[in-house]
């Protein structure tokens, strides 16, 4: 019932309701509509809005009284429906009621004897409470106190360490004080004095750290500076030990090329001197032992920022201090000569790369490869410039290989930690023309000297280191076999100063080409080897042949020395290549023409003018013989007994100092000139006419020659003492034409070209005009007119008549 009472229904006002009202239908409809919409909850706004709008609100409210009269009937109806069920609730209640007030009772009896019972408990839980709060406190004092000695250890020791220097150790206790204990203080104004001094420490180990620093930055470019010169002084030592080796391997070379039993086979290289080290070193200092080269003051400086949280920046403050340490050490004195100072300059920036490379290995990252690599782009600019504008002004080719030699010494030292000195060896090489131009020069005047200075005479040797150093040095001897001494070279003092100028100019061309990251350079040495020969000393030579006036003795001298140059310049060409690494069979397979072919050339013509001069005033004795004789001379004319005289002692002289070629040379033009002045003499126009029997005395003056040319046959081989005789060709065919029974003979172009193919046609023509027969006199020709004509003599016009109708 309670439930069905509940639901929501749609309610309908009843029939029987409606149409007991006696109003009419419009009343009744709109009763009816009223009643409906309060049953439904519907809105009664337009009813009333209708109502008031019609003017007959009380007709509204006469229906909403009416709704109500028959809604109190309908409730009146539901309660006696309910009556009954409402008694027995009221019945219930009363009993229940009574229940509740006997509930009442036993809960207050209950609840008294529970408070005699717990009274007694409640006051123990009161004091237990009391004693719980009481040992909370003294728990939170106890930990106060803990914690204030456990901060005051802290400070102590941060005192201790700080007064220690012991900076890391310091921060450290900072920071786990400043962690564990600064908010945790239970005092304020140690909290305060914590809050104060925390900073102040910091900054202070931040100054003290940066202080050493400093010191450090100052001290580090001294010891920079010892460090280069330290690391390229090691190069250099090690560079001699190569060249060491190198000239033992040369010595054993050479002695196996000649084939000798001692020779050494096995080379050792000692290897005593440490190297820089390159490894990786904790503490910070230099594993070589180098003195002073501590980085520890830098790493501490660096750990302790890092610690203070400062590592940037200290990363770019150390960056830039070196970075301006670097560009300092760029600046070239002008008060200081560059030669005095390149060491200094090259060593300090050699030292300065070196410590980059090992803080960059160790520091922990302090600097990175790539701020390693910009400092040495710009090192490398700048030594490149400064390079370029000291080479532009030296004008000393020593100078210059100096400053060579300790750059490309700087080169090998900084390669070996990695750096790239390819252009420092572009510049090298870009000046090597003119280094060539300048040591050329420097021994143009030196070979100018020497020259000078020699009287051009044997020299004498007394002692065997002197023959060792002017004759074994640049293996100048004929033969292997030790001399006697005093021993007399065969040569002057102008051979060996020149050999040692020309010695020194290759050894220093090939120290300023090696070690400049060019292997194969024998190519370059030997083309300024090949000027300095070619040019430089053929040049000085031919100027001492062509301006001074020498004697026969001194020209023989110089000729002398030309045959000793051409083995020194085997020599010459031998060291060159054992200097660039050449193998020497290389070289003997490639010989080239001898460099000084002009003034040996100019030096024979000297001394063959020079003989000549002598032999002209012996030829002018010709002038003494008798071209009318009656009688042949039967041992020569005086004229070619004074030439053959001269000739012999000249041999005996020269063939003690002039080579066999070179004597056979001379000779052969001298004999050649005496030829022609024989010959000269019966064209000339001084002898007039001639016969035969002064013919027949040049015969057997040119037969003296020629026997004084085969007597030269120990000397010379066969073949060259026939080439001498070859000299006396014109005059000895022109005697046997003049003497042959069939002089016209010579039109037959087989015999001329057999026997008389040296003979000018026009000088037999003038040579054969002069030939008078014996038998003609000064006037015979009115005593022998129609007498018969010699054959010979026809034969002879029949010649001359031919020759002229040919010219």
């Amino acid at each position: 019932m309670m439930q069905s009472a509940t639901k929501p229904r749609r309610k309908v006002v009843p029939v029987s309701a409606a149409a007991a009202d006696g109003g009419d239908s419009a009343d009744k409809q709109d009763q009816l509509l009223l009643s409906s919409a309060i049953c439904n909850n519907e809105d009664l706004g337009p009813f009333i809005r209708r109502a008031f709008a019609s003017g007959k609100p009380d007709t509204l409210l006469h229906h909403l009284r009416h709704f109500a009269r028959a809604k109190e009937s309908e409730i009146e109806e539901v309660c006696k429906a309910h009556y009954q069920d409402f008694i027995l609730a009221v019945d219930d209640l009363r009993s229940l009621l009574s229940d509740v007030e006997s509930l009442k009772s036993a809960l207050s009896r209950s609840n008294s004897s529970l408070q005699s019972v717990a009274l007694p408990l409640l006051n123990s839980l009161d004091a237990y409470l009391e004693a719980r709060n009481v040992s909370v406190n003294l728990n939170l004092a106890v930990g106060s106190v803990g914690s204030c000695i456990g901060l005051m250890d802290l400070c102590s020791r941060a005192n201790l360490h700080l007064s220690d220097g012991n900076f890391y150790m310091t921060l450290k206790c900072v920071d786990a004080m400043e962690a564990q204990f600064l908010d945790k203080t239970p005092s304020s104004t140690i909290r305060n004095m914590l809050e104060k001094k925390i900073p102040a420490i910091r900054s202070y180990i931040e100054r003290k750290v940066s202080k050493e620093f400093g010191d450090w930055l100052v001290e580090i470019r001294v010891v920079s500076r010892n460090l280069g010169q330290l690391a390229i002084g090691q190069a250099s030592a090690a560079r001699q030990r190569e060249e060491d080796l190198r000239i033992k391997q040369r010595q054993a070379e050479e002695q196996s090329r000649l084939s000798l039993r001692d020779c050494v086979y096995a080379l050792q290289e000692e290897d005593d001197d440490d190297v820089l080290s390159v490894g990786s070193e904790s503490d910070g200092k230099s594993e070589n032992g180098f003195s002073g080269f501590d980085l520890s003051p830098l790493y501490r400086a660096y750990h302790i920022h890092q610690t203070l949280g400062l590592e940037d920046r200290f990363k770019q403050y150390y960056f830039e201090n070196r970075k301006l340490q670097l560009t300092s050490d760029f600046q070239v004195s002008s008060m200081t000569p560059f030669l005095e100072s390149h060491q200094t300059f090259f060593a300090q920036i050699a030292g300065f790369f070196i410590v980059e490379d090992r803080i960059m290995r160790t520091g922990g990252g302090l600097i990175s490869k790539m701020e390693v690599e910009n400092l040495w782009e710009t090192a490398v600019s700048k030594m490149c410039s400064v390079l370029e504008d000291q080479f532009s002004r030296m004008q000393t080719a020593n100078h210059l290989l100096l400053i060579k030699d300790y750059v490309s010494l700087l080169g090998v030292t900084l390669r070996r930690y990695g750096y790239l000195v390819d252009s420092l060896l572009d510049v090298l090489s870009k000046h090597r023309d003119k280094y060539h131009e300048l040591l050329l020069s420097d021994c143009r005047k030196q070979i100018t000297e020497a020259l000078a200075a020699d009287k051009f005479e044997q020299m004498l040797m007394k002692k065997e280191y002197e023959y060792s150093m002017n004759v074994l040095s640049f293996q100048l001897q004929a033969s292997d076999i030790t001399p006697a001494f005093p021993y007399v070279a065969p040569f002057s003092s102008t051979v060996p100063d020149c050999c040692r100028i020309v010695r020194s100019f290759i050894e220093d061309s090939v120290s300023f080409m090696s070690h400049g990251g060019q292997l194969d350079f024998y190519d370059v040495v030997k083309k300024y080897l090949d000027r300095l020969l070619g040019d430089v000393l053929d040049g000085a030579l031919l100027k001492i042949i062509n301006t001074s006036a020498l004697g026969v003795s001194q020209a023989m001298q110089i000729a002398a020395n030309m045959a000793v140059f051409e083995r020194a310049c085997d020599f010459f060409s031998r060291h060159a290549a054992q200097l660039s690494g050449v193998p020497l069979r290389m070289i003997e397979r490639s010989r080239r023409q001898f460099p000084l072919i002009k003034s040996r050339a100019a030096a024979e013509e000297m001394l063959s003018g020079l003989l000549k001069q002598k032999v002209d005033g012996f030829m002018s004795l010709i002038e003494n013989v008798n071209w009318m004789a009656d009688d042949p001379p039967q041992s020569g004319n005086e004229y070619v007994n004074e030439v053959i005289i001269y000739l012999e002692t000249l041999v005996s002289t020269a063939q003690q100092i002039l080579p066999a070629n070179v004597l056979k040379r001379v000779l052969q033009d001298v004999l050649f000139h005496i030829s022609e002045m024989i010959i000269g003499a019966l064209y000339g126009e001084s002898v007039k006419r001639f016969n035969v029997n002064a013919i027949t005395g040049i015969d057997v003056d040119v037969r003296l020659l020629e026997s004084f040319a085969d007597n030269q046959a120990p000397l010379f081989s066969e073949e060259e003492a026939n080439q001498l005789k070859t000299a006396l060709a014109e005059s000895r065919q022109m005697i046997n034409l003049l003497l042959s029974n069939h002089p016209e003979n010579f039109l037959n172009p087989v015999i001329r070209e057999r026997s008389y193919k040296t003979l000018d046609y026009r000088k037999i023509v003038t040579i054969s005009e002069k030939l008078r027969d014996p038998s003609e006199r000064y006037f015979s020709s009115f005593t022998a007119r129609g007498a018969k004509q010699n054959p010979k003599k026809k034969s002879l016009d029949t010649l001359i008549r031919r020759l002229k109708d040919v010219n």
